[in-house]
């Protein structure tokens, strides 16, 4: 699950088993920072410090770290990999809630809402068009109830609409069959299999008639304001709005 390389580790690791590949994008993807993905089962949210601790405690287990590939990192590692995703223009990416709770009066902390995150990555330096995607539920108790299943079609939406994608690629760990039926209910098809990363890899070509059908699951979604704290918009980077945290604030917060 783990969304950016950071320095002194050999890989990182991305939702459901992926190590990976990362390059600078030709497109900035921050155009979410600010931006709130509402379903009917899950909201999307943007990735800010406040969301760490709790993702913190997710990748403490070792069930998680095994199915995305990640190594155990310290809290103030977390923190400084937040801040570098906030910049990087490679990579879109929401914290999954479950939207019940979320919209609750009065509203809880968005941290007792966190149920996963879902990604999209430029791989391809001379394809923009092309998106990676991951998505985790990290919470046991919220798996097999469909919300993997639309935050993957919202975030597919808004990769078709708002990014100008339009191929869409999924690597999952040969073990992973529930994801890997997941996608190819998604209408991805199977393309290849790499025995040394144990993986296997599905790809989705958005044609006509996959974006009607995308555009028809994804109808209910609503775009709204992002609002950091029930307060105003965020009007700066999500890196400086959120930096909230006891531990030392590292000198460099511009990305990788």
């Amino acid at each position: 699950m783990r969304k950016a390389w950071f320095p002194g580790r050999g890989a990182d690791a991305c939702c459901w088993g992926r190590l990976s590949r990362r390059g600078m994008g030709a497109a900035a993807m921050r155009l979410n920072e600010n931006t709130v993905l509402l379903g009917k089962k899950v909201a999307l949210v943007p990735y800010t410090s406040d969301h760490v601790p709790r993702y913190h405690e997710w990748m403490m287990s070792e069930e998680l770290r095994h199915l995305t590939a990640s190594e155990l990192l310290t809290l103030e590692q977390e923190y400084e990999m937040q801040c570098s995703w906030c910049e990087d223009e490679d990579k879109c990416t929401f914290i999954v809630l479950d939207a019940a709770k979320w919209q609750a009066q009065p509203r809880p902390p968005e941290e007792s809402c966190m149920v996963g995150d879902v990604n999209l990555f430029l791989t391809d330096l001379e394809d923009p068009t092309l998106g990676e995607i991951e998505v985790m539920i990290a919470e046991p108790s919220c798996r097999g109830q469909g919300l993997g299943t639309e935050a993957s079609l919202l975030m597919m939406s808004y990769g078709v609409t708002k990014l100008g994608l339009t191929k869409f690629e999924a690597k999952i760990g040969q073990e992973n069959e529930p994801s890997i039926r997941m996608f190819q209910k998604l209408h991805f098809k199977q393309v290849a299999v790499s025995n040394v990363f144990q993986e296997v890899t599905l790809r989705l070509a958005v044609s006509e008639a996959e974006r009607q059908w995308l555009l028809e699951q994804t109808s209910h979604m609503e775009e709204k304001p992002y609002r950091v704290g029930l307060a105003e918009p965020v009007t700066g980077t999500l890196c400086e709005q959120n930096w909230n945290y006891p531990l030392p604030r590292p000198d460099n917060c511009t990305g990788d």
